[in-house]
């Protein structure tokens, strides 16, 4: 007799424990291995598992699944964009210094400017649709460039060959943060990228319901460098989440394609609106760098801002909307509208926001799957509330 059988709640633990996947069952979807250990059958050599922070085959599967989408040779699953940015980051060592473009997400601006300085890493901010800036910018101790095309809020677009290329002859790294184009629509390492990063909160997951970061390299020793990083922090993305975005990659080009189509059009419509004092859209033949990035990217994507007068017009306008949610975020499946001086951007300065064309009037939009027409009519009824609010104050 086993000396389990004297207990079957032991015994179908046990069970449970040793056999849970080594049958071929068939299943499309990926198993969610909730397990923060794994059994070894050999007391001298472990298996490919052994502590979830170090691997889990759920998150092994999504890393996979990255990588390939991105076509490099590692991907890594972090708890968050912002934890997928800073273990990158951590491949600085004291007395390095980043060039890093200004028009950047607030979360890492943060981070580069309260963050990094303790650990004795510099950093330049640039505009990086000047390369000459940038080059400029170089100093003997630059490791790293860091780069976000398009950028948030105001979607800068930034010539990747030419950074890669600036990176290359300084013998720098190159990041980039690929959030609001996916590997769907731009591939950075095909263009040299050494790291790309994602929020894969946004569009990758698409329905706002998990925190998730994703970094991908080229290069199989710079991967296993960022991986002994991401072991090291240990923010990395549970089993569940992993499955989550699994799932949701599964459905980013119907979702993506969709939205992308919707912002276009309604581009096209504030463009023509009185009351819209600029539109930033790289969908615009009008737009700074619409060129470089239709060269480098096979869509503008879903995500647009534009700027009304004021902060109280952008109020009213925000407030008579019915259809858009009003919060952080973006890349869902519902459309989101958000207020980035309050809100992605509210860790930055208000003079280093103004630098940077980040008003009070300024509004970040990201097109969702409703129908189109339905969405315009929202925005057409809400800016006509907005003007009755500009003509009260008599701007």
């Amino acid at each position: 007799m086993s000396v389990y059988k004297e207990s079957l709640e032991t015994s179908i633990v046990v069970a449970s424990t040793r056999e849970y996947s080594e049958r071929k069952t068939g299943v499309v979807n990926v198993p969610i291995y909730l397990s923060s250990t794994f059994h070894q059958e050999s007391f001298d050599e472990f298996g490919p598992y052994d502590y979830s922070r170090s691997g889990n085959p759920t998150r092994d599967a999504l890393e996979k699944t990255i990588a390939e989408l991105e076509g490099g040779t590692r991907g890594l699953a972090f708890a968050s964009g912002i934890a997928a940015i800073s273990s990158a980051f951590m491949l600085l060592s004291a007395g390095d210094h980043i060039v890093i473009t200004e028009d950047v997400y607030g979360g890492t601006f943060r981070f580069v400017t309260e963050v990094l300085p303790r650990l004795g890493i510099e950093h330049t901010f640039v505009d990086f649709t000047n390369l000459e800036a940038v080059a400029s910018a170089i100093r003997s101790n630059t490791k790293l460039i860091y780069i976000e095309t398009p950028s948030n809020p105001c979607l800068g677009i930034t010539d990747i060959a030419g950074i890669v290329e600036l990176a290359k002859d300084n013998n720098c790294l190159t990041f980039l943060d690929n959030t609001f184009m996916t590997p769907l629509y731009q591939r950075p390492l095909d263009l040299g990228i050494d790291v790309v990063l994602h929020s894969a909160t946004k569009f990758l997951s698409g329905h706002s319901d998990i925190i998730a970061g994703l970094a991908v390299t080229k290069d199989e020793e710079l991967g296993k460098r960022l991986a002994f990083l991401q072991n090291s922090f240990g923010a990395i993305l549970g089993a569940q989440d992993s499955f989550s975005l699994i799932q949701g990659i599964k459905t980013l080009s119907v979702r993506f394609e969709k939205s992308a189509d919707s912002a276009q059009q309604i581009a096209n419509y504030l463009t023509n609106h009185s009351l819209v004092e600029e539109v930033y859209y790289p969908g615009l033949s009008t737009h700074p760098g619409f060129e470089i990035h239709a060269q480098q990217a096979t869509s503008p994507g879903a995500v647009l801002s534009f700027r009304l007068p004021t902060k109280a017009i952008a109020k009213a306008f925000v407030e008579s909307l019915q259809i858009p949610v009003f919060a952080v975020s973006l890349g869902g499946v519902e459309s989101i509208l958000s207020h980035p001086a309050q809100m992605s951007h509210a860790a930055m300065p208000i003079d280093e926001r103004e630098k940077r064309g980040i008003t009070d009037g300024l509004l970040r939009f990201s097109v969702g799957i409703e129908n189109v027409n339905d969405l315009i009519a929202d925005f057409d009824q809400a800016l006509q509330v907005a003007a009755k609010q500009k003509e009260k104050v008599g701007i």
